[in-house]
Order: C-alpha cells, then structure tokens, then sequence
C-alpha cells in the first residue's frame, strides 16, 4: 500500500464491508464470472435502479438553498409562524424548471419556468408551488392532463407537434392570457436569477383572530428582468444548453447570491365579491392599481445543493403542505394540485419521500402512519400506530390548530362548464396593448411561426381569438400568416365580435 492510500478513506460496500480490489472475480485471468462476486453485483444492480421517474412537467430543473427574512410585519394578515416577527429568518430551498421539455431539453428554450419554494418552518414544511408567470394556460383542471400532452410528443410521430399545442388552444380562449406571455419578450428568460416567482394561485390567509382574507404571492427578482431575443437564444444553446443551471451555481459559488423581494397581494371577501373577475380562477390577474402589492421581506439563495440527485431530483414540492395561518381557496386549479402533486411523488420517490432530507421538515414530526417503502421509523420507533388510543404519551390533536369554519354557502354541485360567462379577452388585450410597436411585431412574428404549422382550420379559429382581444393583435397574425383578411371575415364572420365581459363574481 502506497503512502497515498494510507491516507485514503477505506472502499466499501453498500454495507460498510471493506473492499480489497476493483475488479470482477473470474475464473481464470479469461474466464467466466463467478456469482459469489458481491460486489460486482451490488454495483450493477444499483447502477441499473439509479433513475427514477421523471417528472411529468418540469422534469428539467436547478435548485439552491436560502434564507427568507421577514422585514415588514404583515401578523395582521396570517398567524403563520414564519412571518411572526420582523427579522425572522427561515430555512428554504427554491427548484427552477422548464415546464414542458424533458431532462435533456437546453435551459434556453420558450418556456413557462417553474418557482417550487420549500420553506422549513417550526411548524412543518410550506411549499409555495408556483411559476415565472403570474397566470396559467387553463382554469379548470380537467384540461389540464390534456394541455401538457400537447405540450408532449405526437403518439404516432414521438416528434413535438405544433398542430396539437394550437389545436388545444384554439379551443380553449381562457389561454390567450399565458400565450402572450410566453411569447413577449419576457417569454425567453436570460437566466433563472432574472426571473420573477409567483405563486399564481388565490390562497387564503388567516390570522390569529380566525379572520380570513384571499392573498397572492410574489417574488420579485432583485437582479433585473432579463431576457433572450431568439437569436440570442439559438446561439447560447448551440454553446451551452445548460445556460441556466450553470449561471445559477456559479453565482452561488462566487459568493453572488441571488435576492428576490417578497410580496403579497390581499384581498377581502367583500371586495371578491365586488371584483370585476372571479378573483379564483388561474388565468387572470388581480390589478396592482386596485391590489397593490404589500413587502413582506427578502428570500436569498446562498448555498449549492452537494448533490444534484439526492437534494434537486428527490426534491418533492406538493401544493397541499400548508402550515397553519396559510390555506387554500375555492381555485379549482389548487384544489386539484392538493391531491396530483402528492400523488405524483408517491409514484416517483415511494410513501416516504418526506424522509429524504431535503424534504423533510425540520421540526418535530409526530403521526401514526407507518411502514412502506424506504421507512427509516426515526420518528416513531416503537410507539404506537394507532389512534385514538390511552397512551400518555402518544401525539394528540389540538383544537387551538383548527381553523374557522368556510361558509360557502346554498352551493348546487354540478359540473360546470369552464368555458362560459367568462370573459378572457380583456386581460391578454390590455396587455397586448402594454407593448410598443417593435414588440408587438416580435410577439406577432413569433406567433405565425410556430401557428403557421397548424392546420389552417385551427389557424382561423385561433385568430379569431386574437381579434377579441385587439384588432391589432388579429390582423399582425394574419397578416403573418398570408391569410387575406377578407377572407378570414368572410369565413369567419364572429372573429372581430367581442363577446360581452362578465361584471361581477
């Protein structure tokens, strides 16, 4: 043994068994394998377990580790215990992704990007499930499966289809608010550090009075809105497709560490009741004029995971961990991501994903589920795994946790169609009109050029939707796309007919 592996930690086995040589035992310097070469085996048979599934959506992503400081007093609205102070500062960890591409999609591309936070708290883990943007493609979330298999591959060609992803939207107008995002300029981000976080979804707060009021996170980046022409981008993935994940651990490393501000959005039930939109549904946005945005304080992100699989890829982010002082709200999208995230990671990382330590709360955990795949029972060892039962000292509820009751009143259940008395042409219209003229072109352009490989019955139908929402934004497209703008009236007769918005909730 040489002076340099003496100094060398000892190679083991998964087991801690010493391991003397690296090599696979034989028979004979030609021979064939022996079976009672363990140690050969235990590295095949991990090496070929060491992929899980992947995510579904948002299976591309980067994730770091930071602090949330609390620098404004918002107790007023919550009794959450990690906005109880001013000063306050929580543990958490932030995952960016791609929404629609796989693994091996480049950093680069127009996409949604995903804003998953995990915060540790006292009082078990929050996790604020969001996106760079602060609406979604549907409300309902029946559509929602369907949307992100256009998003996917042909099942005949395995090629991304643009027919499919238009053909989906044509249908569905309560989308044309996220599609003018995604293809704005701010549809392309420069980097992860460079993009704005929402929470996108109503939640609702509480605070120790047992008073409700409806709330919208926020997180403003404090490096700057940056973002990529095409060009730009064609080039940075040609040169690098992981652009986005090297720029994020590379700051951390140089002692750069990205800041965003954090704020909410509040609104009471009288003024839900009085607001224009229903203040529930995932594809509008609540006016800062009308809801200005309140400081809560800072989250920074300060320290690189050691180990990308075991801290980013187990990462598992579930809208349903709330904490108490922070809960959802009739948002039919939320509602349903309650049950699907949890689900998900129950498929992906096993019934006890919450024990791998990047997911698991740092306080105490006290509950009688038991057993499954990957039980470590650190928190319960021997004691009971029923309830009720007469044990002293065996975890008991506590009715100072409950919360107030919901009154949602003489509600009749049915299946309600998502698509009328709505009015989702207003919003992307306004916003269209936010724009100069040099982007207006650049949105248009980059419309007609993925559109214009849709059939031509799905091309009129899509810009008939355009025209609700600014004549403009309609005859640009056309235009673009060479149809005559005569006929499309003549086939289309409805395409510039606004229908009328809804006023009230």
């Amino acid at each position: 043994m040489t002076d340099k592996n003496k100094s060398c930690p000892i190679l083991t086995t998964a087991n801690g068994a010493p391991i003397a040589r690296q090599h696979a035992m034989t028979a004979g310097p030609r021979g064939p394998l022996l079976m009672q070469d363990v140690q050969l085996l235990e590295q095949m048979q991990h090496f070929n377990r060491e992929r899980i599934p992947e995510r579904v959506v948002h299976a591309k992503g980067s994730g770091a580790y930071g602090t949330f400081t609390v620098e404004h007093d918002v107790s007023k609205y919550t009794k959450a215990a990690l906005f109880s102070k001013v000063g306050k500062k929580t543990e958490c960890f932030l995952r960016f992704s791609t929404v629609a591409g796989e693994k091996g999609a480049a950093d680069a591309e127009r996409d949604v990007r995903g804003f998953a936070l995990k915060f540790y708290t006292e009082e078990g883990n929050w996790d604020m499930v969001g996106n760079n943007t602060p609406v979604f493609f549907v409300r309902d979330p029946y559509k929602f499966q369907n949307f992100i298999h256009t998003q996917k591959r042909d099942p005949k060609t395995n090629l991304r289809n643009m027919d499919m992803q238009w053909d989906f939207w044509s249908q569905c107008p309560e989308s044309l608010h996220q599609v003018t995002i995604l293809f704005s300029d701010r549809g392309l981000p420069a980097s992860y550090r460079n993009v704005n976080g929402y929470g996108s979804h109503t939640y609702s707060l509480l605070n120790d009075k047992g008073e409700r009021v409806w709330c919208k996170f926020h997180f403003k980046t404090k490096q700057g809105i940056k973002n990529l022409m095409d060009d730009e981008a064609g080039k940075m993935i040609a040169e690098d497709r992981e652009s986005h994940q090297r720029d994020l651990f590379n700051a951390i490393e140089k002692g750069e560490f990205p800041q965003w501000r954090v704020c909410i959005q509040v609104m009471t039930q009288e003024q839900a009741d009085q607001f224009q939109w229903n203040p529930f549904d995932l594809t509008k946005v609540w006016p800062h004029g009308d809801f200005p945005l309140i400081d809560v304080g800072t989250l920074e992100l300060n320290r690189n995971p050691e180990n990308y699989h075991a801290e980013v890829e187990q990462a598992a982010f579930k809208p349903s961990a709330l904490v108490p002082g922070i809960g959802p709200s009739p948002d039919k999208m939320l509602q349903a991501r309650l049950m699907s995230y949890a689900d998900t990671h129950l498929h992906r990382l096993g019934v006890n994903h919450h024990q791998v330590p990047v997911n698991k709360p740092r306080c105490p955990v006290m509950h009688y589920m038991r057993d499954g795949q990957g039980a470590t029972a650190e928190t319960y060892g021997s004691a009971p795994n029923y309830w009720p039962n007469t044990r002293q000292e065996a975890p008991q509820p506590n009715e100072a946790y409950l919360d107030p009751a919901w009154d949602i009143g003489q509600a009749i259940v049915d299946r309600y169609d998502s698509t009328q008395d709505h009015d989702d042409y207003t919003q992307p219209g306004n916003l269209y009109r936010m724009f100069d003229d040099a982007h207006r072109d650049r949105l248009t352009t980059r419309i007609a050029g993925v559109l214009g490989q849709a059939r031509k019955e799905v091309q009129m139908l899509q810009l008939c939707h355009f025209f609700r929402c600014d004549e403009d934004y309609g005859k640009r497209v056309a235009t673009k796309l060479g149809i005559d703008l005569s006929d499309l009236e003549q086939h289309m007769p409805s395409a510039k007919e606004k229908p009328q918005p809804v006023s009230a909730v």
